[in-house]
């Protein structure tokens, strides 16, 4: 019998998936574990394994659809087999239990977890309808969530799923380019704001001059979501200052060498996140979150590297409790995380929980900027490209002289709610201080 491609449970709470590229066509062979298609959730790309080997049928979900967890995505069997019959006989079935959230990460996961799908057998759970103003729209848990996080009235959004149904990416779509009518059913205030600022009103197709459209991915519809949200949130301040990296460079090239012997290879990001992790400690106002109650400070600091990926956009993966790490255990969690990254392999758990964000914008060139911060986090640092500059040093003896020094702007943007200017600038100069005093 054929075999069912299901969309498997990703993480606690997500109810649907996208399925953003088939890397196969109908007729193509494929290997038991080859890499068949990409789901895409939380902004995180993974590529989904077959569980058996033999011919791609079927495609039930073209690429850029929608497809709830416990659905079929496709097909795969021997050629000219009957598609009528194939297993498990219901698409509603779920093939994954609680307790397998994630997507196989070696044969040895996805045998274990094609086997498990095999025995497991529960029924999807059903959205809720939800009755709002004069129209009846059914919500998924995840719709629901969205909704509730941004206070927005699903009578205003246009669904596009089965039945009218408001998925996941009409709500993103939605947040990326708000209408002129009111969002909120508690917050009538929000249409005046919506209107009164300039860049968030929905810009139409140009159509007397020359040019093409390049439609949206996913990726970059939650991207712009996201850093909209992130602007009507926060009101943001920037700090800048400049760091001598002389001792940073000079304890890499005495370890360069004996990290690489154990295959790491040690980047000036391992420094950064190092210096972060101290100084979030002792400024704990700044490892945050802002609340209706009060701020909440984490007992933890888990650092989120931007990451830009190859075809456009960005990813944010998580290196949890840094503060209990060495320099050799951050380097080796950024080189692990940026390659997955690059390679769309990380899960959707390491793009989550992030207490703070690092982005290292001057690999393009770029001397300082002003990143916008990854909500709901209350900070996040930028780090420009290192440039030889002549500056004046004071000796021991508190003389002055000019010195060519390898000198980085660190751009340090915070949420001015919870974190004021002095805080702010402390945070900052004890990064500085621990990057150019490295021992």
């Amino acid at each position: 019998m054929a075999t069912k491609l299901i969309a498997p449970r990703t993480g606690e709470g997500v109810e649907e998936l996208t399925v953003t590229n088939w890397l196969k066509e109908v007729g193509d062979s494929v290997e038991e574990m080859e890499s068949i298609l990409e789901i895409e959730t939380d902004k995180v790309i993974t590529e989904f394994p077959s569980p058996v080997a033999g011919v791609l049928l079927r495609i039930d979900i073209p690429a850029g659809e929608v497809v709830k967890v416990g659905e079929s995505m496709g097909l795969v069997g021997n050629p000219g087999e009957s598609l009528e019959e194939t297993s498990p006989s219901e698409p509603e079935q779920k093939l994954a239990s609680d307790t397998a959230e994630k997507l196989p990460t070696s044969s040895e996961d996805a045998i274990k977890q094609t086997s498990d799908q095999k025995e497991v057998r529960r029924e999807a759970p059903a959205v809720t309808p939800v009755k709002t103003g004069e129209k009846s729209t059914f919500l998924s848990p995840l719709v629901r969530k969205m909704l509730d996080e941004h206070k927005l009235n699903p009578d205003l959004i246009p669904g596009t799923g089965s039945g009218g149904r408001i998925t996941r990416q009409d709500v993103e779509q939605y947040l990326a380019a708000p209408r002129k009518e009111p969002q909120t059913v508690s917050e009538p205030m929000v249409e005046e704001k919506t209107k009164s600022e300039p860049g968030l009103k929905p810009t139409a197709i140009p159509t007397d001059m020359p040019g093409e459209l390049i439609p949206h991915t996913s990726t970059r519809r939650q991207i712009a979501a996201h850093m909209v949200d992130s602007v009507q949130t926060s009101p943001r301040v920037l700090t800048v200052m400049e760091v001598d990296m002389t001792r940073i460079l000079a304890h890499r090239r005495a370890n360069k060498t004996k990290f690489a012997q154990d295959g790491v290879n040690l980047t000036l990001t391992a420094y950064f996140v190092s210096a972060l992790a101290k100084a979030l400690s002792n400024h704990k106002i700044v490892n945050a979150t802002w609340t209706d109650e009060g701020i909440f400070v984490y007992s933890v600091v888990n650092v989120g590297l931007a990451v830009a990926l190859g075809e456009g956009g960005l990813i944010v993966p998580v290196i949890k409790q840094v503060q209990n790490l060495s320099l050799m255990g951050i380097a080796i969690q950024i080189n692990d995380l940026a390659d997955r990254a690059r390679n769309k392999k990380l899960k959707p758990d390491e793009v989550r929980g992030g207490t703070f964000t690092l982005t290292n914008h001057g690999t393009a060139g770029s001397l300082f900027a002003m990143p916008i911060i990854n909500q709901p986090q209350l900070g996040i640092l930028g780090t420009g490209a290192m440039q030889k500059r002549a500056i004046v040093v004071t000796d021991e003896n508190g003389n002055d002289s000019i010195a060519i020094r390898p000198m980085v702007y660190l751009s340090y943007v915070f949420d001015h709610r919870a974190v004021d200017g002095e805080s702010g600038d402390k945070f900052l100069a004890e990064v500085k201080e621990i990057l150019e005093n490295w021992s």
